[in-house]
């Protein structure tokens, strides 16, 4: 048999073991509330990963869209400047003539008439060789072809007037 003092040792051994049992149980349920907590927070992160996605990809198509709208606000600069340099140069003709020799009148003329020509071709060059592609955007584009058609009409006027200038009659 035991003595009193081993007895009174093992007690408290094993009272210790329950209490490192006990702690162990507790760090146990520490950990599995912890893993829950990580789990939630791993789904929760990875939702909002894919939000962030989302609403970067449409952030991209977004930009898409004002690349679309700046390159159609540039081309009708260009056709505007255009317009303007055909009107002055058919105008300086009528504005001009008396008060300066007819050959700087056709000069004056043809210059402000071929950079006219020269504004229709290079709208239509800007909106259809932008360099690199950007990416897809939401809004429909205008065909290249209705540049080139509308353009092509603008520059044979450009002409016509050119020849109007050159030909035509100049003074009273």
């Amino acid at each position: 048999m035991a003595t009193p003092p081993a007895e009174e040792k093992l007690k408290h051994s094993a009272q210790h073991a329950e209490e490192a049992a006990a702690q162990t149980q507790e760090a146990a349920e520490n950990t599995q509330e912890a893993a829950e907590q990580t789990h939630a927070a791993a789904k929760t992160t990875a939702k909002a990963t894919v939000q962030l996605k989302d609403s970067a990809d449409r952030r991209t198509e977004l930009a898409a869209n004002r690349t679309v709208f700046a390159a159609e606000r540039t081309y009708a600069a260009w056709v505007r400047t255009g317009l303007a340099a055909l009107a002055s140069g058919v105008g300086a003709k009528k504005l001009l003539e008396g008060v300066v020799p007819d050959w700087m009148i056709v000069s004056t003329g043809s210059v402000l008439v071929l950079f006219s020509a020269f504004c229709f071709a290079a709208a239509v060059w800007r909106q259809l060789f932008t360099g690199s592609q950007p990416p897809q955007p939401d809004v429909q584009k205008i065909p290249p072809y209705l540049f080139v058609i509308f353009n092509g009409f603008l520059a044979l006027v450009s002409l016509a007037a050119l020849f109007g200038l050159w030909f035509g009659r100049t003074g009273g």
